[in-house]
């Protein structure tokens, strides 16, 4: 089921992703021009190792993953975590650790037509949806 996520996705609703970002420390220049983006998603898989390539007028940024497997992740923003990707329940879950504890939760599933991301640092969550292009 997973495969159904590869293709390009148009960002066309965000809820809260400013609040999400000043959650997790990104600063405020940084904030306010990412919160106006509508970025392109482009999923890949390559055997066993996903792509997900996030393209826009700001910055173009590329994570590359294999599912269960730790990993070190620099995000758009520049911050350094440990990361994994899991797929359960038909949903990618990506976790995002700073010193060992649980930095986000990044959720992404199928709804319908639409991909639909969540993230969430703290007691704040961000709903992005994405429309197949």
């Amino acid at each position: 089921m997973s495969q159904e996520f590869v293709g390009r996705w148009k960002l066309v609703h965000s809820e809260n992703f400013e609040e999400y970002m000043k959650e997790v420390g990104v600063g405020l220049i940084t904030r306010k021009a990412a919160a106006n983006l509508k970025p392109t998603l482009e999923i890949k898989v390559e055997g066993d190792v996903w792509h997900s390539n996030q393209y826009s007028t700001f910055k173009n940024t590329t994570l590359s993953f294999t599912l269960g497997k730790e990993f070190d992740e620099t995000t758009p923003d520049g911050r350094t975590v440990q990361s994994v990707v899991n797929f359960e329940n038909g949903k990618f879950v990506h976790t995002q650790k700073k010193d060992g504890k649980v930095e986000s939760v990044i959720t992404r599933w199928l709804d319908g037509e639409k991909l639909i991301t969540t993230l969430q640092a703290g007691s704040v969550v961000s709903r992005r949806e994405y429309v197949r292009e």
